[in-house]
């Protein structure tokens, strides 16, 4: 496939190979299924809610009704003296550091004193039985002093502090170019974005295991496990080496997967009572622990000239950080470097903060701060082509970005950025059909099956979108990750700390031994902390980072099994070939296999990939951020009831830049995944709260899009334009879809029905049009 190929697709799925190329059938580039694909859809994959140990205790967690208060007294003598409790732990019970957080250690283990968000943490209970421990539970007492709380992210900036650190976590006043300059045409806009669950299927859940010499092990199903062992060693008062993070039954994540609040209280009660203790998360505790996509508020100003070309855009964003630190610096630092998208802008003035309130806690959660300003610059050209009367994808082509442009962060895009190749591919891209008025096709209008909407009333917009985010860590963060790979008797082993979390890593890691040593059984070791770190599960680390460390790792074995044989014969070992399990020289010489020159032997290397380093962005804005950048662009054809104000998503016709494809069918299934995900952040996910209290913390009242929710996805096109610093030239490719779709679900229902569309997800009176 030429580094340009367009591959599209008849069903929106897997790319097709060309006539004249056949897949390979291991290696980069075939698709290789997942190893664990069969005992998932079978049902026997062993999630972390299966563990089970001899002698186990249940755990429960008393969580805060409330979303602010003090405590005044907590008395659990009544829970102590129930049957069958064995320990009852609060604030006062932690032996070491009181808070924790990955980034900021700003959270309690227990709150103390105050209660900050609804669900917090206050005391945690081990009993024999899992009914026992709810009741006892619910038995300790609580006195509160309930408190007003702030759930404006405006009014946090003059409220009394909500914790010690104060209310502002961070502000960032980017400014590039000339705050003098504007534009022959100028439009403004106010955009607001809801806060989004990363609703993960499976159970949270988790075992801890006391160990002989004090210490403890964490069965759980950790995104970052070496992280996850600090942060528990400091709160057990141990050193990090008598703490062991095994991962285990991981069913996938899209952010941070599990909640420290209940991996740290769980922990506290196996050293406590010296036994294994359990605990199941229920769909409740879910929503009320772990964080989610930051609220956001967004006003926006954007200049241009009579040709549409953009002069200037000034922002102000607002990230809703909740009670806690969580993500919200690097959250906060994405939004404002991509505040104008991936357009050029020859002057920008963005003003970012990110405040704490008395929500629930805001985190990592796919293209966090990324998404959010692409559904208002997007909603902001959209005006702008309106305006001008302009095609709206003519307009986002006129401004386009490619590499060699400058950020408004200063920094020049060295990476492939094919933004407007991408454009070109979904605005060219045949439209889908117009449905059918016959009853029996009923089912296509907007709301479904049985709906009131009538056809005369359904409405079809075309809309468009560009979106883009960065890859691995940003502003100085230290990317690094280790591998080992071993073989023997024809078989590999890569030992490597990287979490599968649905990614795709385990079948990458094989692929690339597959490739570079030519041996088909390779196995890829379970992940624990006694190995190197390998970092955190985000922004596509494993792909490149872990992906390198495997890569470098195989190919100083390969170079381990070649030398002899080249010494041999008199030649160097770039004049060798593996293939197909067999080894053969250029001129033919040499041909044995694999095992052969083996021998019986074992040979294996030990790796790290670093990528170049970045810095903080300066008190400016400024400053080379980001390691990559990887880019997206999808239409979206949307049916609309103008008078229900219902939304039917027809089609997403998506092209995206993906540096390099390594296995078509899981590429395939990343971007559908991330594509839908959007999806239900444009459409029905909201978590919704009340004074901040959540309103309704279950499936039920938090809409997830299921399969009938989501539309055909057409993959129109995947730029294949390496990117030389990155191993095999492939980038992130789950994220950017995420980003994207919400905002061209936007711009259509705007094409659809003429209103302004400038909150997501979308309320059916935003989609009303008034007739007559």
């Amino acid at each position: 496939m030429s580094n340009d190929a367009a591959t599209a697709t008849v069903d929106g799925a897997i790319p097709a190979a060309a006539p004249e190329q056949q897949a390979p059938a291991h290696g980069i580039g075939a698709s290789l299924a997942p190893v664990d694909a069969r005992a998932k859809t079978e049902g026997t994959f062993p999630y972390a809610a299966d563990l089970w140990a001899e002698g186990l205790l249940w755990a429960a967690v008393l969580r805060a009704p409330h979303a602010c208060a003090r405590i005044v007294s907590i008395d659990t003598s009544a829970a102590v003296a129930m049957p069958g409790v064995r320990s009852v732990v609060t604030h006062a019970d932690v032996p070491g550091d009181p808070a924790f957080g990955r980034r900021v250690a700003d959270r309690p283990v227990f709150a103390a004193e105050f209660v900050r968000h609804h669900g917090e943490p206050i005391a945690a209970v081990a009993a024999d039985h899992p009914d026992t421990a709810r009741l006892a539970a619910a038995a300790i007492a609580v006195e509160y002093e309930v408190l007003e709380p702030v759930t404006d992210p405006e009014k946090a900036f003059a409220a009394e502090p909500l914790h010690p650190d104060g209310n502002l976590i961070r502000h960032i006043p980017l400014q590039y170019g000339d705050p003098e300059v504007t534009g022959d045409v100028v439009v403004e806009g106010l955009y607001r974005i809801g806060r989004q669950d990363p609703a993960p299927i499976g159970a949270e859940a988790g075992l801890a295991v006391p160990r002989p010499d004090g210490g403890v092990e964490l069965y759980t199903a950790s995104t970052d496990p070496h992280s996850d062992r600090d942060l528990a060693a400091a709160c057990f008062g141990l050193e990090p080496d008598r703490v062991k993070v095994v991962v285990t039954g991981v069913p996938g994540a899209t952010g941070d997967r599990e909640d420290l609040g209940f991996q740290l209280p769980l922990g506290l009660l196996a050293l406590r009572t010296g036994c294994p203790v359990k605990l199941t998360a229920t769909r409740e505790e879910s929503f009320l622990g772990h964080a989610h996509r930051h609220p956001t508020l967004l006003r926006y100003r954007h200049h241009a000239d009579t040709e549409g070309r953009l002069v200037k855009v000034e922002a102000q964003i607002l990230l809703d950080a909740g009670a806690y630190a969580e993500a919200s610096s690097e959250s906060l630092a994405a939004a404002v470097a991509f505040a104008c998208g991936p357009y050029v802008v020859p002057h920008a003035f963005v003003e970012g903060w990110a405040v704490r309130t008395n929500n629930p806690p805001s985190g990592h959660v796919r293209g966090e701060g990324a998404m959010q300003v692409c559904a208002a610059y997007e909603g902001q050209m959209d005006k702008l082509a309106a305006k001008l009367g302009l095609d709206p994808a003519e307009l986002r082509m006129r401004n386009a970005l490619a590499t060699g442009d400058l950020l408004p962060t200063g920094q020049t895009v060295t990476c492939p950025a094919p933004v407007a190749e991408l454009l070109a591919a979904v605005r060219d891209f045949p439209l889908p059909t117009l449905p059918k008025d016959a009853p029996e096709d009923d089912w296509l209008l907007p709301g479904g099956p049985e709906g009131a909407g009538e056809p005369d009333a359904v409405r079809r917009g075309v809309g468009y979108a560009l979106g883009m985010v960065h890859m691995l860590g940003a502003e100085g963060t230290d990317e690094v990750s280790t591998a080992t790979v071993k073989v023997q008797d024809g078989v590999a082993t890569v030992i490597c700390a990287a979490v599968e979390t649905g990614q795709g890593f385990t079948t990458l890691a094989r692929q690339i031994v597959q490739e570079t040593l030519g041996i088909d059984e390779v196995h890829v070791a379970p992940v624990d902390t006694d190995q190197p770190p390998a970092g955190p599960a985000t922004h596509g680390r494993h792909t490149w980072v872990s992906g390198g460390a495997v890569e470098r790792a195989a190919k100083m074995v390969r170079t381990q099994l070649l030398q002899p044989l080249a010494h041999k014969f008199g030649m160097s070992t770039e004049l060798l070939q593996i293939a197909d399990g067999k080894i053969t020289s250029y001129d033919g010489v040499l041909s044995t296999t694999v095992t052969e020159a083996m021998d019986g032997k074992e040979l294996w290397a030990t790796a790290q990939c670093r990528p170049h380093p970045t810095e903080p962005l300066d008190e400016t804005g400024q400053g080379d951020a980001f390691v990559g950048l990887a880019f997206c662009a999808i239409r979206a054809v949307v049916d609309v009831d103008i008078e229900l104000g219902s939304v039917r998503v027809v089609e997403l016709a998506v092209a995206q830049d993906v540096g390099r494809i390594l296995n078509p069918r899981q590429l395939a299934a990343r971007i559908e995944a991330g594509v839908t995900q959007g999806v239900g952040a444009a459409l029905t996910e909201n978590l919704r709260t009340v004074r901040g209290q959540i309103r309704h913390p279950d499936l039920t009242g938090y809409a997830l899009p299921t399969a009938l929710d989501a539309p055909d996805i057409r993959i129109v096109k995947l730029v294949e334009e390496r990117d030389v610093v990155a191993p095999f030239g492939a980038k992130a490719a789950s994220a950017v879809p995420v980003v994207t779709s919400p905002a061209a679900i936007a711009s259509a229902v705007r094409a659809a029905t003429g209103r302004p569309v400038n909150r997501l997800p979308i309320r059916p009176q935003a989609a009303v049009v008034q007739q007559g």
